[in-house]
């Protein structure tokens, strides 16, 4: 599957305006650098996976509005998770990451 930053960054964009939030005020609630989010909105970037997690936080929704188009909203229980993940580093998310893609895989 093949990524299309420039209907990934519409998408941002999208979102962002639907919440009538500027560029600057999802950047500090995504804790990202000042006009980084205009260069992913214009594919300019490509942006980590941290930062569409941290993106689709801070936007109040799930990463796949981002990358696929769709949102899953729940109960809100991801939210909790990815404020968990957002404050980890090192060996603590990527034994998570771990976790959460051994977690996809099972039958659990």
């Amino acid at each position: 599957m093949k990524l299309d930053y420039k209907e990934i960054g519409r998408r941002i964009a999208r979102r962002r305006k639907k919440l009538k939030l500027t560029q600057a005020e999802v950047e500090e609630r995504a804790d990202i650098g000042f006009g980084y989010l205009s260069s992913i909105e214009r594919a300019a970037s490509i942006p980590s996976t941290e930062v569409v997690m941290r993106l689709a936080f801070a936007l109040e929704t799930t990463p796949d509005e981002f990358l696929v188009g769709t949102a899953r909203h729940e109960d809100g229980g991801w939210k909790n998770v990815a404020e968990l993940l957002r404050n980890m580093e090192g060996k603590k998310l990527e034994i998570a990451r771990s976790f959460l893609t051994w977690l996809l895989e099972s039958d659990v």
